[in-house]
């Protein structure tokens, strides 16, 4: 039953470019499969699986928040991997809480973007298939972000991004905030 529900939220979702649309057809057929979609066993097992994040989002400052992952090594959205048997959804409002100390307030019910990803910075390399969602907070915002896991959190105007230390498709995720008027970028 979640297996079709994660199918049919992907299936919605609006690719920005061809390689979305081609990450977007990957992740259904890999759902169609019957392989196991959700992580089970520490590191990364199975490998593929799937994978939650969130971008904090202050519209009226705009800025998205991201966090310096340690095991990364990289500027990256908060989320976490999707446990068994749970709506991607259930794994943000359960990931923020853990990460930064506070309830989901969803932009969209639905994720906005779907990326297949080869982790890098880990000695245990994997491939995830990552949903992300977007959240609206604000910069003023009091977060208490799990030091365990992160250097710091920071905010960011999308021509601020640090793109080269960050996930290899946030430029393409900036775009499509920046088209769809969620995060403008900041003239001047």
């Amino acid at each position: 039953m979640i297996r079709s529900e994660i199918k049919s939220i992907i299936s919605q979702i609006h690719p920005l470019d061809i390689e979305e649309a081609e990450h977007i057809v990957f992740a259904e057929k890999w759902i169609d499969s019957g392989a196991e979609i959700f992580r089970i066993a520490k590191p990364a097992t199975p490998d593929p699986h799937l994978v939650a994040y969130f971008l904090l989002i202050d519209q009226d400052e705009q800025q998205l928040l991201l966090v310096e992952h340690k095991k990364a090594d990289l500027w990256l959205p908060a989320g976490g991997h999707v446990e068994h048997n749970e709506h991607p959804r259930e794994t943000v409002s359960r990931e923020i809480l853990e990460e930064l100390g506070i309830e989901a307030n969803f932009l969209s019910e639905m994720p906005f973007f779907l990326t297949i990803t080869q982790t890098t910075g880990m000695k245990d390399k994997h491939t995830d298939i990552s949903l992300w969602y977007i959240l609206k907070s604000s910069v003023k915002a009091s977060l208490q972000y799990d030091d365990r896991e992160f250097h710091s959190i920071r905010w960011f105007a999308a021509n601020e991004i640090p793109i080269l230390q960050s996930d290899p498709h946030m430029s393409r995720l900036v775009q499509k905030l920046t088209l769809h008027n969620i995060l403008p970028i900041k003239k001047g």
